[in-house]
């Protein structure tokens, strides 16, 4: 009996070394529609390696709508709009992550992890800042900070505009 469990552990463990795990997309389709629509933002710094970098707290608009299939962020406090990738969309939590570069030599990744309930929702931005080297593009320094998020509906659904 030992040898022929043996056996079978032998044949199955190239079988399972060699499985692929499989993720599905997340579409915008995914996204729940209390999502979208404008919100009242405010956070507060949690934790972070550069306080001289970072705002303690903060208050600011987000206006969520979709677009050409797509997740749009638009903040017009900070006059920054981008587009959006989905990473987790599971029921009322929802993390999505956007990328910016500046500078020249600074990219920004702003990582948004929130729960919904209602017209609110509450949860946690993490921000990390790489700055690179103008000559040979070597990263030179990491900052990244935490903030605790809390959001206010203001206004509803905003209309999916497709082409």
């Amino acid at each position: 009996m030992r040898i022929l469990l043996s056996l079978l552990i032998l044949l199955m463990f190239p079988i399972l070394a060699n499985a692929e795990v499989i993720k599905a997309e997340i579409s915008v389709n995914d996204v729940p529609k209390a999502l979208l629509g404008t919100w009242r933002v405010d956070s507060k710094l949690d934790n972070t390696n550069a306080y001289d970098r970072f705002r303690p707290q903060g208050v600011d608009f987000w206006k969520l709508s979709l677009f050409d299939d797509k997740l749009t962020l638009d903040n017009p406090n900070t006059k920054v709009k981008a587009q959006v990738s989905l990473n987790t969309v599971e029921g009322n939590l929802i993390v999505f992550t956007k990328k910016t570069n500046y500078d020249n030599n600074k990219v920004l990744t702003d990582t948004v992890n929130i729960r919904l309930n209602g017209e609110k929702f509450s949860g946690i931005n993490t921000l990390t800042l790489e700055s690179y080297s103008l000559i040979d593009n070597h990263l030179m320094k990491t900052e990244t900070a935490q903030y605790l998020l809390k959001g206010e509906k203001l206004s509803g659904d905003t209309i999916p505009l497709n082409k």
